[in-house]
């Protein structure tokens, strides 16, 4: 199902074969959380005009509401919001031990109360997988403990140990839901997650026992919550030569443009994160030189396009005079042309990547990018 095609020191190339199409990888999935992305953004807008390959969709946010088996009355998660690519939905474990005020732990899974009506829930490993399962995405995330970070290190120990026991319980749930007659996606992937805060012998440990389990990738989770940026890197690299190589690695929720181009030096595939529409939201705009804030008032009479060197909607059709006025005078319709920039910035600068590595060019990407996209545009 995954090709390797290219690899330049650690940093991949390949082609992910799924139910809902070939993904090419490196790949930036857009953050649909609610199957929408924030800021107005259609599914139309994202196949037509955004590049996009994949859409992540989150399990606990669209069980809570709309509830997971209505969506499934619908055929699901692509005809529900009509985008035929791949899908990947993570397993609602982040959001349970983030949002959830009152929890408990348990073996059997977790209790806690929905951050919406304050109703009460159970989700387990498999409770997770049927969800997913009800959603029918391209890709399930097994249900996994999130610790926070920092933690003790023999907690930490004890939550890699029961993440490692509910991903079995994901693999033959989701092998059973599979096989049932009335499963729209009878074709369902499963990636499992590897925990361990920043501890290296937990990371290790944890990423060998999971490496041997038949699944169809693997996540590094529980970084960028905080930690600082070279400890993360740091995980990776401890990480990486204990992930598969012929299946796909996906770290999740990571990042600043940066942070993609660092983490697929280091041989990340798969990326997701809120910051292209979160930060647009608020005016904050990624360029090829650099990030702007598009309510600067020196931009109040500046008729060139937000980035000038890039081709999306909102650069061919918009002046930054014009997309300043619209925040200033809070129309939603800020809102959306900038997140429609930031989604396409981030979808070219994976395309970008994958040129680079096609033509054995990646090393000198890194060099001229990496840093400079970190940087504030003096324009």
């Amino acid at each position: 199902m995954f090709k390797l095609l290219k690899q330049e020191g650690n940093a991949r190339r390949g082609e992910f074969v799924t139910p809902h199409g070939v993904i090419q990888t490196p790949v930036f999935m857009n953050v649909g959380t609610s199957a929408a992305i924030k800021g107005g953004i259609s599914s139309i807008d994202l196949n037509d005009r955004l590049k996009t390959q994949v859409e992540l969709c989150n399990t606990y946010h669209l069980h809570v509401r709309p509830g997971d088996n209505i969506i499934n009355k619908m055929g699901g998660l692509h005809k529900f919001m009509n985008w035929h690519k791949p899908i990947l939905t993570d397993s609602g474990g982040f959001q349970v031990f983030s949002l959830a005020k009152l929890r408990r732990i348990k073996e059997e899974g977790v209790y806690f109360n929905s951050h919406v009506d304050g109703r009460k829930i159970f989700m387990g490993p498999e409770e997770s997988m049927q969800i997913q399962s009800n959603l029918a995405s391209t890709i399930a995330m097994a249900f996994d403990e999130c610790v926070e970070n920092p933690a003790e290190h023999s907690y930490s120990k004890l939550s890699c140990d029961r993440t490692t026991r509910w991903l079995k319980r994901c693999i033959n749930e989701t092998n059973r839901l599979n096989l049932l007659e009335d499963t729209i996606n009878k074709k369902q992937m499963l990636f499992g997650i590897n925990q361990g805060c920043t501890y290296d012998d937990l990371r290790i440990e944890h990423m060998k026992e999971i490496s041997e389990l038949n699944l169809d990738g693997f996540a590094i989770g529980g970084l960028a919550v905080g930690e600082p940026i070279p400890i993360m890197y740091h995980v990776i690299e401890q990480v990486e030569p204990f992930m598969p190589k012929d299946k796909p690695r996906y770290l999740m929720g990571v990042g600043t443009p940066s942070n993609l181009i660092e983490s697929v030096y280091r041989g990340i595939d798969f990326f997701d994160c809120v910051m292209p529409s979160r930060n647009a939201r608020h005016a904050t705009i990624f360029t090829w030189n650099g990030i702007m804030h598009a309510t600067n008032k020196k931009y109040e009479i500046d008729d060139r396009p937000l980035d000038v060197e890039c081709d999306c909607p909102t650069c061919k059709n918009f002046s930054r005079a014009y997309i300043r006025h619209l925040f200033k005078s809070n129309e939603q319709l800020a809102g959306r042309l900038s997140v429609e920039h930031n989604l396409y910035f981030y979808n070219t600068l994976m395309e970008k990547i994958r040129d680079a590595l096609d033509n054995g060019t990646f090393e000198q990407f890194r060099k001229r990018y990496s840093s400079l996209l970190e940087s504030k545009l003096n324009d």
